[in-house]
């Protein structure tokens, strides 16, 4: 049985030799646990992390005055294409967090991301990540060639 609208495996998503960036920016998104957060024992549920993470990253672009919906508009869907997590220290409910993310690299229609999230109140890392979107057409749910203008001129603006 095949599925037409499977991603091919991420190497093979040619590169855009000019579009090619790194930057040191972090943008920073705060939550407070709430007890829908967290497990019977009050930590925070690991798949809540996950929520956190793409919610700074989509505040990150409206930072930029780039609606997520509109990058879809456009033409350009940014599906995940590749994650890792590494926990460091459990979250607890009643506790402050802070969520850093950051574009670490565009390559050709592949945009990663870094994040960092603290405890604010012990200042201590909890987590650690990184997660890899990939440009698709929406329509045709295939990978892109290379970012619509308008989105790479929108990007930019995050390595800049």
């Amino acid at each position: 049985m095949s599925n037409s609208h499977q991603l091919p495996p991420t190497t093979a998503i040619s590169l855009d030799s000019g579009l090619n960036a790194t930057t040191e920016k972090w943008f920073e998104y705060v939550v407070r646990v709430q007890p829908h957060h967290t497990d019977y024992g009050g930590v925070v549920w690991h798949g809540t992390y996950l929520t956190w993470m793409e919610t700074a990253r989509v505040e990150c672009l409206r930072s930029i005055g780039v609606d997520f919906a509109e990058l879809v508009k456009l033409g350009c869907d940014l599906p995940v294409v590749d994650l890792s997590i590494r926990y460091h220290r459990a979250v607890r409910l009643g506790q402050t967090a802070v969520i850093k993310t950051r574009m670490n690299e565009i390559t050709g229609v592949r945009l990663d991301w870094d994040y960092r999230l603290e405890c604010l109140e012990t200042q201590e890392l909890c987590l650690t990540s990184k997660v890899s979107l990939v440009a698709i057409d929406p329509e045709k749910g295939k990978i892109m060639r290379q970012l619509p203008p308008a989105v790479k001129d929108i990007l930019v603006k995050l390595v800049q």
